[in-house]
């Protein structure tokens, strides 16, 4: 039988997939390898059927339970995969439940074999419940986390989790958890609803006895993509996650989110509590960095918006953006719990040349800090089309203590408030100040400008610059009258000395009132 070109390619894909299939199943006993071609073909291969909704499998005893009782089941670490070979990572697994009812698969791979690392209920703790372990045999697992000796040598600290859809988070040395990460954000604030695709299944390569990374290999999907996914965990004081991806679609995606964070912006000192609190701010991240290929640096302070807020910025091949917390002291939070000033700041390096697009920024009202209502992504301008595999790679780092940050200065802080002349009238105040090397040298007396513009909505009634004493920075106060109050702002600012342009700009979004 003649074949065309294209079912010449197909064909070949299926083959392909049918003696990748054989090697994996006598992955046991066979000298077959794994590697991120193996899963790559894999995923294209099911892109070319159609779409097969997870199946549920939770007995009604674990499907029951509540938030608490859920966080009641905990992992037994001392059966954790690879403690008694006293390997330099151990994993630990997560029981399927509350969120999570759609069982994930995970194997080892050792050497040149994939093997599946089977659920055992006898390995987890179920505390209060009345659960009889023996009846949850058919279950599985709803992802893992990663432990690493990061803050001493003495123990295994918890680094990386991969846990609900696609959504995955790290940590560098003295951090705690508050960013997130996803594989891929699908759609994300559109009317027609936004779609997760999930981690299916999950490979992790055993380590040496010395390795400092860790391999892991995931495959995506969901009803229209996708995906092969390689992450290389490098725990340090800046833990990197280095990101190799390729995306098959099986439908035309609207919004195609690349590398997407997922964060917190409750409350700040540009937008203050509207209830008391004892708390001067509760965010996870201050505000989203974005680096061109042309080296301007931009600067967004987040909002909690009385409504959906998304904006964005075009670039050509951008250099790098993140979600960032710029706020590091104890004061600036005052809160003893949730530590803010430990969370990390996640910067994206894309590899290679990533074109034209835009980074998008989702800024979502919430009503308290449980909900994470900040999302920014890249968006390519030409988007694969169904049955083109699309290639990305990019570096994550997790950030604290040295973070990236524009070489001139940058903005510390911008806060809000009333407009005040000798009255109260209905201007609005904005005072942004600004640090970095390129400022410290300049004399208390230098002459800088604030060189500012504001859109239709916005009209500037006054700018002045002075140097700040205490911080041995510079800040910039703005009044400004809003048109209509119903309508955002935006305005753009950055400092200059002559023809130099001394700082990042600022772009701040005045949220409707």
């Amino acid at each position: 039988m003649y074949l065309t070109r294209t079912n010449r390619t197909v064909a070949l894909w299926r083959l392909m997939a049918s003696m990748l299939a054989l090697c994996m199943a006598l992955a046991g006993t066979s000298a077959c390898a794994f590697s991120f071609a193996d899963l790559a073909q894999r995923a294209r291969q099911l892109a070319q059927d159609p779409y097969k909704k997870p199946a549920t499998n939770l007995p009604k005893e674990i499907e029951n339970l509540t938030y608490d009782q859920y966080r009641d089941i905990r992992f037994n670490t001392d059966k954790s995969l690879w403690r008694k070979a006293k390997l330099p990572f151990e994993v630990a697994f997560f029981h399927q439940g509350l969120f999570y009812d759609h069982p994930v698969k995970i194997n080892e791979i050792v050497g040149k074999k994939v093997l599946e690392i089977k659920f055992d209920p006898g390995t987890f703790n179920y505390g209060k419940n009345n659960i009889d372990p023996k009846q949850l045999k058919q279950l599985g697992f709803a992802g893992f986390r990663v432990h690493f000796p990061l803050n001493t040598e003495k123990y295994k600290d918890e680094v990386m989790v991969f846990l609900g859809a696609s959504y995955f988070r790290a940590l560098g040395k003295g951090q705690l958890y508050g960013i997130s990460a996803r594989g891929l954000a699908v759609d994300t604030a559109l009317n027609s609803g936004e779609e997760f695709p999930q981690f299916t299944e999950f490979w992790l390569v055993r380590p040496q006895a010395n390795d400092k990374e860790l391999t892991v290999y995931a495959l995506l999907d969901s009803p229209r993509v996708t995906g092969a996914y390689r992450f290389i965990l490098k725990p340090g004081v800046e833990t990197a996650v280095e990101v190799k991806s390729q995306l098959n679609l099986r439908e035309n995606i609207t919004t195609l989110g690349i590398a997407p964070l997922t964060s917190m912006y409750f409350f700040g000192e540009n937008q203050r509590s509207e209830v008391e609190d004892h708390r001067p701010e509760v965010h996870d991240s201050d505000g989203l960095s974005v680096h061109s290929s042309s080296g301007e640096w931009i600067w967004r302070p987040l909002v909690n918006p009385k409504r959906l807020l998304v904006t964005s910025f075009a670039l050509d091949n951008p250099q790098g953006f993140g979600m960032m917390q710029r706020d590091r002291a104890f004061a600036d939070y005052q809160d003893l719990e949730a530590h803010y000033e430990k969370r990390p700041s996640v910067w994206i390096e894309p590899k290679g040349q990533w074109g034209k697009g835009r980074v998008e920024l989702v800024q979502i009202p919430t009503p308290d800090e449980t909900n994470d209502n900040a999302v920014a992504f890249w968006v390519p301008d030409v988007k694969p089309k169904p049955g083109q595999p699309y290639d990305l790679e990019y570096r994550m780092l997790w950030q604290k203590e040295s973070e990236t940050q524009p070489p001139l200065s940058w903005v510390t802080q911008t806060r809000r408030g009333h407009g005040y002349t000798h009255k109260v009238d209905d201007s609005i105040a904005l005072i942004v100040d600004f640090e970095g090397p390129a400022l410290k040298k300049l004399p208390a007396d230098a002459k800088l400008e604030g060189i500012v513009t504001a859109d239709a909505n916005g009209k500037l009634m006054e700018t002045n610059v002075y140097h700040n004493d205490v911080t041995g920075g510079w800040r910039m106060a703005l009044r400004l009258h809003r048109n209509d109050d119903a309508k955002p702002v935006e305005l753009l600012a950055h400092l200059r000395s002559g023809n130099d342009t001394l700082s990042e700009t600022w772009s701040y979004i005045l949220p409707p009132k």
